[in-house]
């Protein structure tokens, strides 16, 4: 199978450099609908049979535009959701922001025991994100794509990728509907195929002032 793992587009928390983990969330910006807008041409050729997106509403609001152009429902999958930010919910000062990132990156270096400080730890995370991706498998499609989340999406990828070191995606940038594109399956194994980083789009969806903890490179 071919899996698109598609960020959500831009929130208030992302602009303001909130960590914002929690369910529902929030909604998107003017410009978070734009980019979610621009997804059912920029993804037209892409072959995709089947939509799921997180427990969190932007991935819900993000996902609208291309499901209604597919004609597709999509699918509530709660193990997508973003890594859960714990004591850390709603901080914004560098002190949190840098310990829910160093956490994050123990993980991908393989500290998987260690926990968000209130939250959940990297095989807690490791786990139901499985779980998701196990469900979208089971649908039996070849192409398939999941609105997920920043930190979440570039944490498993780049993990479960055997073609990357895992700490890949500490080191690429992922913008509000950035997509990560993998291949295959937990029996035969994962491949990364292309990591877009940028709006699919295009530059003119970028907003360069947003201070977007979940998003900027590790």
């Amino acid at each position: 199978m071919r899996l698109l793992l598609i960020r959500h587009g831009q929130t208030p928390a992302n602009v303001d450099g909130v960590l914002d983990a929690e369910v529902p969330g929030p909604g998107l910006t003017e410009l978070g609908q734009q980019q979610a807008d621009a997804l059912p041409t920029a993804l037209a050729d892409r072959g995709i049979e089947r939509l799921f997106v997180s427990s969190m509403v932007r991935t819900q609001l993000t996902a609208a535009p291309l499901a209604a152009a597919l004609g597709i429902e999509p699918v509530v999958l709660p193990g997508l959701r973003e890594i859960e930010a714990g004591d850390l919910q709603g901080k914004r000062d560098r002190t949190s922001v840098q310990l829910y990132i160093s956490t994050v990156h123990g993980w991908s270096a393989g500290d998987r025991a260690s926990r968000m400080p209130g939250g959940e730890s990297g095989d807690d995370f490791f786990a139901r994100y499985d779980v998701a991706v196990r469900e979208i498998l089971a649908s039996g499609v070849e192409v398939a794509a999941a609105f997920s989340h920043g930190a979440a999406i570039r944490t498993w990828a780049s993990a479960v990728a055997q073609n990357t070191p895992d700490e890949f995606g500490t080191k690429r940038h992922l913008e509000n509907t950035g997509i990560v594109e993998v291949e295959g399956s937990f029996d035969d194994g994962w491949r990364l195929v292309d990591w877009e980083g940028e709006p699919v789009g295009g530059e003119d969806l970028i907003d360069r002032t947003a201070q977007d903890p979940t998003g900027d490179a590790f």
